[in-house]
């Protein structure tokens, strides 16, 4: 096993003339290598290290031709980034390529991970990046006939900005044809030797796929030889809007991306803010996040179970669950004064301190919900039904989890013990007791098993929020908090008074950088990257969503299977489409 640092055995790879070290708050190693180089250079410490760099986290861009802090990086115009995750060095390294306007091309990467395929569509969708050698170099998450590339700078980021919409009949009928699938167009064939095969559309109305998402499935007979995912339906500008709103007010946004997650989305937004800022979040701060967050993972981990044992064929679980995330949203609602979209947290702190009597409906739910868990053991997970339905089905090791961009539950399901608040803590979650359930078949039954159990580790922590709570403050007394402390910068001299009222009205001005915050969602690993150009909004926010590379598997773990077993793996992945769409 080597000890030598990655950046130098990059350096003697492939020399120093072909990297750049660049320093974020993140504390990233981020490199801006050689367009020539970036399939070398990946290719490398995907294969060609020990302990490498195994899973394509992410891939994006950032239109820089409006920036004007860029002090220490490389003229560019567009930069294309690439986040690599490494579980054995439990390390991220960050790989950056500056793009020149007129030759706005780079290699594709797609045959070193599989999961760069929707990345790379992505870029060329929202910022017309080109990746030559791309096995389908499509339009991903806008409609076909859409003209430009909506994260480049000139691209109206409000409907006001625009011509008036109107749809008129020659144009609906382009549009439903551009809709109408070609089989020829993703290299597939009508026929075998012995059999003409079906092409069927399921979605994107359909029950079983949970949301506004379209599959089409190359059929002979009931068995699934193909699927094509369409996603999409549901994409509403996330991204764009971010640079737009100030810090501040973008924070509503945060909890419509993963719907059932709540705070949970606004956590890694907030702490981004906070790494940027340099702002020290208090330890009651820290504790009530963890907090709430636990309650959303309960609240969306429910949703999963009951729906799960919908799919398969039961229809009483369903309800006894949502009895139960109403009970949960009770508690919430005590606390934050909201149900499903709190929008709680802030820059700096949490919306306002916790109530009187806080805890009586915090410790009811404690005492209470263990005994509804054995119940939904018994009702669900040793079905003979459930599990006639989910084993076996739709599995994956966790090498190919980890090839396929795979996080969270679904990645734990296969054995892998790897949870971020365990190996990277964050927001305290060091100085609590929970353990982390693993599966050993990786498959749709395992899937639901692992989230069962992790309720009950969440019930846990819960707990410990509940017997060990710091006193102290619920916001940081930091100027850049928002709002700012009334009683530290209000009404003592102008300059404070001036500095509140420009926080509450134009939000705060964030100091130049880049930093990525990642936290254990609900549904695997979510992730803001911030971009800040010292203005009172964001220049590029990107959000990394587990839902996204979770749909990107499909067709990989459904061929050979029947159209019954796709509804059990759609049922056991656990996404949400405003998680992939944004």
């Amino acid at each position: 096993m080597s000890d030598v640092p990655v950046i130098e055995e990059l350096t003697e790879a492939f020399g120093s003339e072909t990297l750049r070290a660049q320093e974020t708050c993140d504390e990233f190693l981020t490199l801006w290598v050689d367009g020539g180089h970036i399939h070398d250079v990946a290719r490398y410490l995907k294969q060609g290290i020990d302990r490498p760099y195994a899973m394509l986290y992410d891939l994006t861009a950032i239109d820089e031709r409006e920036r004007t802090h860029r002090e220490g990086q490389p003229e560019a115009d567009f930069t294309a980034v690439y986040h690599l995750m490494s579980f054995e060095r439990n390390d991220d390294i960050r790989l950056k390529v500056a793009l020149d306007k007129n030759d706005l091309s780079l290699p594709t990467i797609t045959d070193i991970w599989p999961a760069a395929n929707w990345y790379e569509r992505e870029g060329w969708d929202l910022f017309g990046i080109n990746f030559k050698g791309h096995p389908h170099l499509t339009r991903i998450l806008l409609p076909p006939t859409w003209e430009g590339h909506p994260l480049r700078k000139e691209h109206p980021a409000r409907a006001t900005e625009m011509e008036p919409y109107a749809l008129w009949d020659e144009r609906q009928e382009r549009e439903q044809e551009a809709l109408r699938f070609k089989p020829e167009d993703w290299g597939m064939q009508r026929q075998s030797a012995n059999a003409d095969f079906m092409f069927l559309n399921m979605g994107p109305n359909h029950p079983a796929v949970h949301g506004v998402f379209r599959l089409v499935l190359q059929l002979d007979g009931e068995e699934i030889i193909d699927v094509v995912p369409d996603i999409g339906y549901h994409h509403r500008a996330a991204e764009k809007m971010a640079e737009r709103q100030s810090w501040h007010t973008f924070i509503p946004y945060t909890d419509r991306i993963d719907y059932l997650g709540g705070v949970m989305n606004e956590l890694p937004y907030v702490m981004a803010a906070e790494k940027l800022a340099g702002i020290e979040v208090p330890d009651r701060v820290k504790v009530m996040r963890i907090m709430l967050c636990e309650f959303f993972r309960i609240a969306s981990h429910l949703l999963f179970y009951g729906t799960y044992a919908q799919d398969l064929g039961q229809m009483s679980p369903v309800f006894y669950m949502f009895t139960d995330r109403q009970r949960i949203y009770d508690v919430i609602e005590a606390i934050t004064g909201a149900r499903m979209h709190p929008i709680w947290f802030r820059i700096g702190g949490v919306a306002m301190d916790l109530p009187n009597g806080w805890e009586k409906p915090v410790r009811r739910f404690i005492k209470e919900f263990p005994a509804r868990l054995d119940h939904y053991e018994r009702m669900v997970l040793k079905n003979s039904l459930i599990r006639a339905r989910a084993r076996n089905v739709g599995g994956y090791s966790a090498a190919e989890a980890i090839e396929w961009g795979v996080t969270g539950p679904n990645l734990r399901a296969t054995g892998l013990e790897w949870d971020y608040r365990k190996k990277r803590p964050y927001s305290g979650y060091d100085q609590f007791d929970f353990e982390i359930p693993v599966g050993d078949r990786g498959d749709c039954y395992d899937r639901c098993v692992i989230r069962a159990e992790e309720m009950r580790q969440s019930l846990r922590i819960i707990e410990q929020c509940a017997d060990n709570m710091p006193a102290g403050e619920y916001k940081s007394r930091h100027p850049l908090t928002t709002p700012p402390i009334k009683d530290a910068y209000t009404m003592h001299h102008i300059e404070t008074l001036i500095t509140h009222f420009v926080n509450v009205s134009w939000g705060p001005v964030m100091p130049v950088g880049e930093v990525c915050q990642t936290i254990e969602a609900t549904k695997g690993l979510n992730s803001y990257y911030l971009v800040s150009d010292g203005n009172t909004e964001s220049y590029r926010t990107r959000i990394r969503t587990p839902s996204f590379p979770h749909l990107q598997m499909i067709p990989y773990i459904s061929r050979g299977f029947l159209i019954a077993d796709l509804i059990a793996i759609l049922a056991s992945i656990d996404f949400v489409m405003a998680d992939v769409d944004r």
